[in-house]
């Protein structure tokens, strides 16, 4: 069998960040001819980010399912982000996850579920993680079955070392506004914003943030553009990778998905802020940028 792990065909700069349905078969020695998985292995955890409904309809073989969708930090200041971190550590853990393990994440496409677990996962200095390109609608798509069969988690024991530099706080994007050496990218839709609708006590955005939202990463088979194409979509709004890049959203989802689509092609300083716009909007001693509002807040 031809080795494919090596394979690049995107051209990324860390193409390890993402695994192919193929890779995934391959690690898992899944067929699709016979609907059946060959052999199964203890160096691998493949996580299922979706609803807990859509597990149960049918996933892929030997996934366990971590819904942390509505897990979010509204406030950046030491005691409560130490509790946060704390929490979803443990819950990674309870998953398998383990730092001599390979760790798969996935949701319905290459999306902002799977994306902020993979950002946990590289936060807290996990070595071999990866998010599966065009989740479980690709993985259909090359034809590898699912199944309904519920795998019970093997035992994690999690020694987190954590990467401090991929995480911001409201301090840490507060004291970077208007350097030129930083950018700060909203990666929400373009009326979160304009402020055009308010998701927080304030609408708007962060001063001189620059928006590109997190869907431009994508192709339309729900998979991560090529290289070439990403580099341009950053580059053209002066986003290059001399720059450290700060991404925020609503709760740190999307914010997470623009990480990794810069990690992929080698921006070397990225950080997720992951208090993002609900706590940056619910701080009225925070600077906020209201002067491209079109409309009235709803």
């Amino acid at each position: 069998m031809r080795n494919l792990m090596n394979e690049n065909p995107k051209e990324y700069e860390n193409p390890q960040l993402l695994i192919t349905p193929d890779e995934l078969a391959m690690r898992l020695n899944a067929s699709n001819q016979n609907n059946s998985i060959l052999e199964s292995t203890n160096e691998l955890v493949v996580i299922d980010l979706r609803p807990a409904e859509l597990y149960a309809g049918g996933h892929i073989p030997c996934a366990v399912h971590l819904d942390l969708f509505g897990l979010s930090l509204i406030d950046t200041d030491t005691a409560p982000l130490e509790a946060f971190c704390w929490m979803i550590a443990h819950l990674l853990e309870s998953r398998g996850v383990r730092q001599d393990r390979t760790v798969v994440v996935y949701d319905d496409k290459s999306g902002i579920r799977a994306a902020r677990a993979f950002w946990f996962l590289e936060f807290f200095g996990h070595l071999d993680s990866r998010l599966l390109d065009g989740g479980i609608a690709s993985w259909k798509r090359k034809g590898f079955f699912t199944t309904t069969e519920t795998s019970a988690p093997m035992k994690g024991h999690f020694h987190s070392k954590r990467r401090t530099e991929s995480l911001a706080t409201w301090r840490d994007v507060k004291v970077k506004l208007g350097k030129p050496d930083t950018v700060v990218l909203d990666t929400r839709s373009i009326e979160e914003h304009k402020g055009n609708v308010r998701r927080a006590n304030r609408a708007g955005s962060i001063p001189g943030a620059i928006h590109l939202e997190w869907t431009k990463n994508l192709n339309e088979a729900g998979e991560f553009k090529e290289a070439s194409e990403l580099l341009a979509l950053y580059e053209h709004l002066g986003i290059d990778r001399g720059k450290e890049v700060i991404s925020f959203c609503q709760g740190g989802y999307r914010a997470a998905h623009s990480y990794l689509a810069l990690r992929l092609i080698g921006y070397p300083k990225v950080r997720n802020y992951i208090g993002s716009w609900k706590e940056w909007g619910d701080r009225e001693d925070l600077p906020i940028d209201v002067s491209t509002k079109t409309a009235a807040t709803k």
